[in-house]
């Protein structure tokens, strides 16, 4: 960036943070510099030196006078990003890129490693993404970078690093009021002062929502986020807070013959789930010389989760006229519900039997980096060279239980206080201690070879060791140590073919450590009901991929476009400027030993983590931006063919039987193509109007690894977003979710639709079906609106 453009920016960013202007809180919608490490505040590079097709937004593409959720904000701004949905809850949904993901459901294979202020958020018990903990008025920039291993574990499919707002970038008030369908009430406020050298950042936010599914839990969402930051000539030292407490009802996938008849309705409830946070951080920036800056944090992380499920069993009554005749079973008419008592069966004849199964985690975690970036000239040649450590330790406990119960009419389980306690039918209360300790330390260099072509090699070395102990005394298998270790490269190239115009390539390899819940359930022969129970540890080796993309990105602008606006404000007529920018970029990742999950023939909803040999998930990202005049528009395109590319069994809980995966089988719930288009439009200088229109292609339901099953339908949602500036000061908005009021299925597994067991000896199943596809259906028409204030 040349000395005019860099005064020119300071000039808008100063003027932006009078106490006159509106829009003070906001950031500078272009981003010329990116974070190319896991710690933010020093590792900033060029972004057109970076070798990967990298994606940054800023806090207004968050902002809820354009989305509702702060998944749908990223799902809108992040090229290639799509959401799935395991829970039905719209504040737990997957985040899905380039076929991984990021999801807040245990014993997902988790590809994407996720940073709050340089440390890795992914739960410590099983590399979960919780989404809902997030504070998202609170955030300032997020940056989406594949190819990269300096992120550590978990970063196969790419690394999601998250910058919070404090007191020395945000100034001002803010408070937004929001609300609409299915009860939606929400709430958010923030504040950010600078006084000198000191400042203090606070933000705090409140969501409601009762669902829109038949008999649905209410979410309740509750957040804040502080801030605290000093800074002197050299040193700059920040410590945060966030805390979160949540509780959420869900609703997962419902048998598709259920939802022919009544769009809204579902199977099998309660499902609660209530997660609490207490996130503790402290930063600090040293600047000793113009060229070097070194970083370091520390943290406490408190993370506690009570999951509530009702769902089928394998209880049953036992045989009549057996040894145990007039008693409640489990697993077959011989063996006793519970190992320690008899079990009478006072149950009314023809129940339908179920079972509620709850379990909690405790995690505190608590680590470090330390990291250091130097932009010395090597051999007359620009240079960035970026070196560091972490280090994370993690002691978790996880208890689980299993209650018997009966389902009613309309799937409701109730429970009967029976506790099901039968290792024979892999069955038993659980009380399991988990430490793991990550090492890692890296390094990256990025030299100027001439004025246009540059240079990156480096690489990361993770070490994991995870310890699992069982509390009970009773299940000696589950008890292990594990390690984990290896050293992950990163090379690239970019060439400025043109002043408008880069080509980029490179390669990286990255891994992750089986999560302590996969180790804890890896035994075929005694499987586990994710995320309930672990029962048993044969070894799992470690997932690696090889990453090699290329691509070219460009940016041309002219008339008054060429000065860079601030966001969000819409363009006056007489601007008559116009901005393009616009990338494509091929990639192919190779993943060795890929963990996957496996039904169980043994017990009925169980299932157990094993490698699966080699996948393959390669394809193309295209996207292009345009801003002209009144004008701004956006199309991208995302294809993604995954693969397995190894022969394997699995089993089908349908047909109740082993089936063959084959090379070239798809590898479930990833659509091959997404398409996303839209458009705003500003009426006058106060009104602007948009639209934004999502395609999703066809997908292949989870547990159909052989791919003979029909295959999730493709569909299409149109959403509507508008906002009015009544002053300078007050903004009211709107939004329309499902324009159209599609009806389209988000996810679908395969289930057994043999129905459920009888309480009566010999009795037949209850509440059978015929089509063994079991579906999570795709939010109706929404209609939302809100106010927001800024000081």
């Amino acid at each position: 960036m040349t000395k005019f453009k860099a005064l020119k920016r300071a000039l808008l960013l100063t003027c932006a943070m009078l106490p006159g202007a509106a829009f003070a809180q906001e950031t500078l919608h272009t981003i010329e510099v990116v974070g190319v490490a896991p710690v933010p505040g020093g590792g900033e590079i060029d972004k057109e030196k970076i070798p990967s097709n990298f994606q940054t937004i800023d806090a207004a593409a968050l902002d809820h006078s354009r989305t509702p959720t702060l998944l749908d904000g990223m799902f809108q701004s992040l090229p290639g990003v799509s959401l799935s949905d395991q829970t039905g809850n719209t504040f737990q949904r997957n985040l899905d890129y380039r076929g991984f993901t990021a999801s807040p459901v245990p014993g997902t294979p988790q590809g994407i490693a996720v940073y709050q202020n340089g440390t890795r958020i992914n739960e410590a018990f099983g590399d979960v993404v919780n989404w809902d903990l997030l504070p998202e008025v609170a955030i300032a920039r997020m940056t989406l970078m594949p190819n990269n291993p300096l992120f550590g574990l978990n970063a196969t499919g790419g690394a999601l690093s998250i910058e919070m707002k404090n007191g020395f970038t945000y100034h001002g008030t803010q408070a937004q009021l929001f609300g609409g369908s299915f009860g939606r009430i929400s709430g958010n406020a923030q504040t950010g002062y600078q006084d000198g050298n000191f400042s203090a950042y606070v933000a705090a936010d409140s969501a409601y929502d009762r669902g829109w599914r038949d008999y649905s839990s209410s979410s309740q969402v509750r957040r804040m986020y502080v801030d605290l930051g000093a800074r002197g000539d050299q040193t700059e030292f920040h410590v945060s807070f966030t805390g979160a407490d949540n509780k959420l009802g869900g609703v997962v996938a419902t048998p598709i013959e259920m939802l022919n008849q009544r769009w809204s309705s579902v199977y099998t409830w309660p499902q609660t789930t209530h997660l609490q946070l207490a996130f503790l951080q402290a930063n600090a920036k040293w600047t000793p010389t113009d060229t070097l800056t070194v970083q370091a944090n520390g943290y406490f992380r408190a993370y506690r989760a009570f999951h509530f499920d009702g769902n089928g069993t394998d209880a049953q009554a036992c045989d009549a006229g057996g040894a145990l005749d007039g008693q409640l079973c489990i697993g077959d008419g011989t063996t006793p519900i519970n190992q320690n008592m008899a079990v009478l069966n006072t149950l009314a004849a023809n129940s339908a039997l179920g079972e509620i199964d709850r379990n909690w985690t405790r995690s505190n975690s608590y680590g470090g980096s330390l990291q250091a970036t130097s932009t010395d000239q090597l051999f007359g040649h620009d240079n960035h060279f970026v070196v560091g450590t972490s280090l994370d330790h993690g002691r978790s406990n996880f208890q689980a239980n299993s209650e018997l119960g009966t389902i009613d009419q309309n799937f409701f389980v109730t429970g009967t206080g029976i506790t099901i306690d039968q290792p024979l039918a892999d069955l038993t209360p659980v009380n399991l201690t988990a430490k793991n300790t990550y090492l890692g330390f890296y390094a990256t260099d990025t030299f100027d070879i001439t004025s246009q072509l540059s240079f990156t090699a480096g690489g990361r070395f993770n070490w994991a060791q995870i310890n699992l102990q069982d509390e009970t005394g009773l299940n000696a298998l589950l008890t292990s140590k594990n390690n984990f270790q290896r050293f992950n490269p990163v090379v690239g190239l970019t060439y400025k073919v043109t002043p408008n115009l880069t080509a980029y390539a490179g390669y990286s390899e990255a891994n992750r450590a089986p999560t302590p819940l996969e180790l804890g359930c890896s035994d075929p022969v005694r499987p586990c009901q994710v995320d309930n129970f672990l029962i048993a540890d044969p070894p799992l080796k470690q997932v690696v991929s090889h990453t090699i993309e290329g691509g070219l990105r460009g940016e041309w602008s002219g008339g008054a476009a060429a000065v860079e606006p601030l966001p969000r404000k819409a363009p006056k007529a007489a601007d008559n400027g116009w901005r393009l920018r616009w990338g494509v970029s091929l990639f192919r990742t190779e993943n060795s030993d890929d963990i996957i999950n496996i039904a169980s023939l043994v017990v009925p909803n169980h299932g157990y983590f094993a490698n699966a040999g080699t996948t393959l998930r390669q394809g193309v990202e295209a996207k292009v931006d345009l801003s002209w005049d009144r004008w701004t528009a956006y199309a991208n395109y995302t294809f993604v063919d995954a693969t397995f590319r190894s022969t394997f069994n699995v089993n089908d809980p349908n047909l109740q039987t082993t089936v063959t995966v084959t090379p070239g089988n798809h590898i479930p719930l990833v659509p091959a193509h997404r398409l996303k288009l839209g458009a705003e439009y500003a009426v006058t200088d106060a009104w602007k109007l948009g639209a934004d229109i999502n395609y999703v292609g066809s997908q292949y339901l989870l547990r159909d690894d052989s791919n003979v099953y029909p295959k999730v339908p493709a569909y299409w949602v149109v959403n509507l977003h508008t906002s009015y500036q009544v002053t300078k000061n007050v903004e009211v908005f709107g939004l329309v979710q499902n324009l159209f009021n599609n009806h389209y299925y988000s996810a679908g597994t395969v289930f057994n639709p043999a129905g459920f067991n009888n309480s009566t000896p010999g009795g037949a199943n209850l509440m059978t079906f015929n089509d063994p596809r079991s579906m999570l259906p795709g939010a109706p028409l929404a209609v939302y609106a809100g106010i927001k204030a800024t000081f």
